[in-house]
């Protein structure tokens, strides 16, 4: 444990921010299933409007730097390739 008293505030910032990095990147997971989901369903309307969710909480998440910018970019695009090859294959 610290004893300087900086030091242990940074010890109480790491814990609350590791809890909010957490529940980020969670959200996203579940977003991310969302989209999947509808799109195993085979409904590409609704799986548009849950990628514009998803990559609305990547991009936040990239942002914070809770995801690195490069990851969040490939995480859109394979998702956003998905959802276009569903619609390809609707149509």
């Amino acid at each position: 444990m610290a004893n300087i008293a900086s030091a242990k505030k940074r010890a109480t910032q790491d814990v609350v921010k590791r809890q909010r990095n957490l529940a980020r990147k969670s959200a996203i997971k579940t977003a991310v299933k969302k989209v999947i989901v509808a799109l195993e369903k085979g409904d590409v309307t609704s799986a548009q409007l849950l990628l514009k969710d998803a990559e609305a909480q990547i991009s936040r998440a990239a942002g914070k730097r809770v995801l690195d910018k490069n990851t969040a970019s490939r995480k859109v695009g394979r998702l956003a390739k998905r959802v276009a090859a569903a619609k390809r294959t609707a149509e």
